[in-house]
């Protein structure tokens, strides 16, 4: 069975232990895990000490999935716990407080100048951190936001870090000890319980990660190779998980391809981020190295990256990017091109994309959207109206694009809607025809000229 044991000290660990283990074993387990002597060591569950060393954890009533509190006892107050007679208490003396002259002392760690420092002067704790290198290092790798305030030399602002963390660190302990002394069968202070021990998980896995994997936490650069397009030199980002060859309109100005773009394939590219594609440019050479390559791009009006090829170029020339070699392989003629190193790439390849705050990414997304919807309805408003009745129809065909252009008697709406919905960008014979649909109901046939007009 497995048995979680806490300590006063916000130490946790789990134990995996037979039912049938005696509980003088189990603390034998807990001294390999906790550092404490096992005879110097209380056994807590469900708010009593478990006493009788010789008993099984079974016969104690601890099970399957129980949290168990350690309670480390100095040997003398052991000795008076163990005791009967309870004058002893009164008869031990403390000499752990006396200080030996011409002793020498250890340097302080960090936990030492939290605990030593009063923590109502923060110009106290900021002056013995700078006095400890070696601790002030520490510092920066497990409190990089109380380093960050220290380092700006801004007092106050290290004051208000100190103490919100403070404040945070006492919360947090008045919480640990409502749990511990809460009812076992308490919903939430099981719930707490466990969301301590996934936290505690969390930070164990993270620490093997730094000490075995160190790389992890490094920067990856993002690959790049260099080509030309239309002779012009261009760094292209390569991007097997695009599905589309994609170039910035600035890009195209700049290699002369510009003229090209088929502006009836324009529309919006969403993806990280959302992008207005102004359109595309049906053939283009590419060449890599002493390779010529024909591609297609997508032209995107606000891109950061000049060119990105895409799976469908990768696929097509069946490249192999070779991460051993540190080269993008051209599998139709074999021919090999090295990837940029840091320095060499672009300044957008460099920017961090590590938005902590949810909010900012998703009010960026949005307003990108709403700026591609205006500009694709402006355009879709400057476009030819290839629906409009051919000169060469019927009478009555003539007919019904009359009705179309005009209110009729039964219609329940009138001039001034269509007006109203026609600034918007949309044609009248759509807005009048949305408003038949929906019975005059201005509202449902203003969503469905949007609902419309969004189909690229």
């Amino acid at each position: 069975m497995k048995i979680t044991v806490t300590t006063l000290n916000d130490d946790i660990f789990v134990l995996d232990v037979s039912e049938d283990l005696e509980l003088e074993n189990f603390k034998a387990f807990c001294e390999v895990e906790s550092g404490f002597p096992a005879h110097e060591v209380v056994i807590n569950h469900n708010g009593r000490p478990l006493g009788d060393n010789r008993k099984s954890m079974k016969a104690h009533g601890v099970t399957d999935g129980d949290v168990v509190i350690l309670q480390h006892i100095s040997s003398s107050s052991q000795m008076a716990f163990n005791s009967p007679d309870q004058s002893l208490l009164s008869n031990q003396l403390d000499f752990s407080g006396i200080q030996i002259p011409g002793a020498s002392s250890s340097r302080p760690t960090a936990g030492d100048i939290m605990s030593r420092a009063p923590m109502d002067d923060p110009a106290h704790v900021r002056d013995l951190f700078l006095a400890n290198p070696d601790q002030l290092a520490l510092l920066k790798q497990n409190n990089p936001r109380l380093a960050d305030a220290l380092a700006t030399g801004n007092l106050d602002e290290f004051a208000k870090v100190l103490r919100e963390q403070l404040e945070e660190k006492e919360r947090r302990q008045q919480q640990r000890n409502r749990m511990m002394n809460a009812h076992p069968f308490d919903t939430e202070a099981q719930r707490l319980i466990a969301d301590e021990i996934k936290q505690k998980n969390i930070e164990a896995n993270m620490e093997a990660a730094m000490e075995y994997n160190p790389e992890t936490f490094g920067v990856v650069v993002m690959l790049y190779i260099n080509c030309k397009v239309n002779g012009f030199p261009v760094k292209a980002f390569i991007d097997s998980g695009a599905q589309t060859t994609i170039m910035s309109a600035a890009c195209a100005e700049r290699v002369n391809i510009m003229r090209l773009v088929d502006t009836r394939w324009a529309g919006i590219a969403r993806g990280v981020g959302v992008q207005r594609i102004i359109g595309r440019i049906h053939m283009v050479q590419v060449a890599i190295e002493n390779d010529f390559l024909t591609t297609s791009f997508s032209v995107l009006e606000e891109q950061a990256m000049d060119m990105l090829l895409g799976l469908d170029m990768l696929k097509r020339h069946q490249c192999c990017i070779d991460l051993e070699k540190n080269v993008l392989r051209i599998g139709t003629t074999g021919t090999e091109t090295p990837f940029l190193a840091e320095t060499e790439l672009p300044p957008c390849a460099r920017l961090s994309t590590n938005i902590d705050d949810p909010d900012v990414v998703r009010k960026v997304e949005e307003r990108d959207l709403e700026k591609a919807i205006e500009d694709s309805k402006k355009d879709r408003a400057n476009a030819p109206n290839w629906n409009a009745a051919s000169s060469s129809n019927s009478s009555r065909n003539s007919s019904s694009a009359s009705s179309a252009q005009s209110v009729l008697p039964s219609d329940k709406f009138t001039e001034n809607d269509i007006k109203e919905l026609v600034s918007l960008g949309f044609t009248r014979e759509q807005v009048i025809s949305e408003l038949r649909n929906f019975n005059g109901n201005k509202t449902q046939a203003t969503a469905a000229l949007f609902a419309k007009s969004l189909k690229f």
